[in-house]
């Protein structure tokens, strides 16, 4: 096959040799050997991997070229809205979802449920990511480079790590928005997000993110105060049923006194301490 371009291969063959290529990467076969092994460029062989890494088994799939903006979404823009007002008004279990918080599995649930349309966890991630709400990279830029940006000034006691507990990245964050230039510039965002704060209100989320990739979190309407906060880290215990060791990477330094509250919720149960300890 060396010369051929590999988007000319039908769709079934294609779709073979992007699953073989990412596993013989996977296997520990350089990126230029593989290329080599198979017919094609050595950036090919990168984007079939990075495509895999960000979409899961759904990138092996040939796309259709040529469709226009939004027409390859599983969802609507109104069925996309609803889901998003959905997640900011509460928690999943009020809709008699099993979950707790809001994950992927949750969302992909909801709509499978609402719409009749089944989406992979990794689609669910594309679509938080465009609308602004989770961040993902983000969120694993933040646990790799252990960076808080916006740090109380004040050592907190209650930050030892417990025995056996279950680590969690957190971060309090708001929706990526065109408006909002500290988050920088949105590319592809659909119309039904523009605006956010004048769509859904000014929405907040508390984040938390597993040594395995998993996300939970929580969205609401304004700012949130203990009560909820401390519901946020209840639902969490509840959802893994040991305790926490929580690792705060992104907070308002204007809703610390929340963060001192939590030094000693319960012997063995949550331990708090910051990304830069």
């Amino acid at each position: 096959m060396t010369g051929r371009d590999a988007r000319s291969l039908p769709a079934d063959a294609l779709e073979a040799l992007r699953r073989r290529a990412v596993a013989a990467v996977e296997a520990g076969v350089t990126r230029a050997e593989v290329a080599r092994l198979f017919g094609v460029s050595r950036k090919t062989v990168g984007a079939w991997v990075a495509a895999y890494e960000r979409e899961g088994t759904e990138a092996f799939r040939p796309r259709r070229r040529g469709r226009r903006p939004g027409e390859q979404f599983a969802l609507s823009a109104e069925q996309q809205a609803w889901v998003v007002r959905t997640i900011v008004d509460g928690p999943p279990d009020r809709l008699g979802l099993p979950q707790r918080l809001w994950t992927r599995q949750a969302i992909a649930e909801l709509v499978r449920r609402e719409f009749g349309i089944l989406i992979s966890s990794p689609t669910v991630s594309q679509y938080l990511d465009r609308w602004g709400l989770v961040e993902e990279r983000r969120l694993l830029e933040m646990r790799r480079s252990r960076v808080l940006s916006d740090r109380p000034r004040e050592p907190r006691p209650g930050a030892e790590r417990l025995a056996n507990a279950e680590i969690l990245w957190l971060a309090w964050t708001r929706p990526r928005t065109p408006a909002d230039p500290r988050r920088g510039p949105v590319a592809d965002r659909q119309n039904l997000l523009t605006g956010f704060r004048d769509h859904f209100g000014d929405v907040n989320l508390l984040l938390a993110l597993s040594h395995r990739g998993m996300v939970y979190f929580q969205a609401r309407r304004g700012a949130f105060d203990s009560p909820q906060a401390n519901e946020f880290l209840a639902r969490l215990a509840e959802q893994f049923g040991r305790g926490l060791d929580v690792v705060v990477c992104d907070w308002p330094v204007r809703h610390d006194e929340i963060l001192r509250g939590w030094s000693e919720p319960g012997p063995g149960r949550l331990s708090v301490r910051f990304a830069l300890d």
